[in-house]
């Protein structure tokens, strides 16, 4: 049995890729924040009593600024493979949030890699990166695009990049990087563009809101399903050798683009109930991010199955749900039709009120 050890568990990547390797017959381990209010709702389902044994699923409390935990559970699990998804991760907010966003999205990344290179264990190390690497680069961008970051958590991840890249040529270690562009799903934070979308729209719908206020609607995206970018990260760690991967679509869209998408499946004109609203517009604008995945195709053996229209409609589902509504249920035809029976409580996960932790005092070992 593999074992994994998975930073930024609870966030929407880290609870699909908990899923996925459980459903690969890994063991799987996840670093969790501690905070004062519960912010477990996304794994809670994977959770087994320790007392009624064959344990597969673990919590532990970390934090990616305390490098003598970090060491400690890398030292104490001996992961086969880590998965470092915990980050500062929404754009806007680190603009408000520069030094905050390049402690946790950059040195958090260095921490890990030198408690790596310390401890003398063998283990393959995945950093999740960003599109927003690439910044004002023109499209289509691939593993050979020049980086332009233009806010301060692309800058810290391109710090994360080149410190993978690093450690990986100077210590020999397994490291690779997803380069992962845009990607969506019910489990997505609520204050991300296309779930703050999905959200307004249904509350809009059952008239608990009247607008949707967003900043700028022509910025362009490639925008891709969740989990299936989760299994890609799976098929960079199995390689033979650590290599750098881009990961989207091949298509992009804009944000006006996904509004016109949510709006539309339930049949609202967007354009009643959209406003513009400048606070939202970002200092350095990214104008237009599209994958080449050219490379993720030959080597990887992998090709996207769910653009952005069939990613809308599974996300509309699911809010639509979460506020007693009614859903016209198409999403759920996608999910079924294209095999996500590993994707557990899809509909609600998430979404719901958020309720007493399922891990009251577990650490390592429980």
């Amino acid at each position: 049995m593999k074992r994994a050890l998975i930073t930024g568990v609870t966030g929407q990547d880290g609870s699909y890729l908990a899923e996925f390797l459980l459903s690969k017959g890994y063991e799987v381990h996840g670093i969790v924040r501690k905070a004062s209010t519960f912010n477990t709702p996304r794994v809670e389902h994977l959770y087994v009593d320790p007392h009624k044994g064959d344990v597969k699923f673990f919590i532990h409390y970390g934090d990616l600024a305390d490098t003598g935990q970090l060491t400690h559970l890398i030292y104490q699990l001996e992961p086969d493979e880590i998965y470092h998804l915990g980050a500062q991760s929404h754009v806007r907010v680190s603009f408000d949030l520069p030094e905050y966003t390049a402690d946790i999205t950059g040195m958090g990344t260095l921490r890990i890699l030198e408690a790596i290179r310390r401890s003398g264990i063998r283990t393959r190390f995945y950093q999740a990166s960003s599109s927003e690497m690439f910044g004002a680069s023109p499209p289509p961008q691939n593993e050979l695009t020049a980086f332009q970051p233009r806010s301060p958590y692309a800058a810290a991840k391109v710090f994360a990049y080149w410190s993978t890249v690093n450690y990986r040529e100077a210590y020999n270690i397994f490291g690779c990087n997803g380069i992962l562009f845009n990607h969506e799903s019910p489990r997505r934070g609520e204050t991300f563009l296309t779930r703050k979308t999905t959200r307004a729209v249904a509350k809009i719908l059952a008239g608990q809101e009247d607008k949707l206020y967003l900043g700028n609607i022509s910025a362009r995206r490639d925008w891709g399903f969740a989990p299936e970018y989760v299994k890609c990260m799976w098929l960079m760690m199995q390689q033979e050798k650590p290599e750098d991967f881009v990961i989207g679509t091949g298509e992009s869209c804009s944000v006006e683009d996904f509004v016109r998408e949510a709006f539309a499946y339930v049949d609202l004109d967007w354009e009643e109930y959209v406003e513009i609203d400048p606070r939202y517009f970002r200092p350095t604008e990214v104008n237009h991010l599209q994958a080449d995945i050219s490379k993720a195709r030959s080597v990887l053996q992998w090709e996207p199955e769910i653009g952005y229209k069939d990613t809308t409609k599974i996300m509309m589902d699911a809010d639509l749900r979460a506020i007693g509504l009614e859903a016209p249920g198409e999403g759920d035809e996608i999910l079924r039709d294209h095999g996500y029976t590993w994707i557990g409580s899809h509909v609600d996960l998430g979404l719901r009120e958020i309720v007493p932790s399922a891990f009251p005092g577990q650490t390592t070992g429980a």
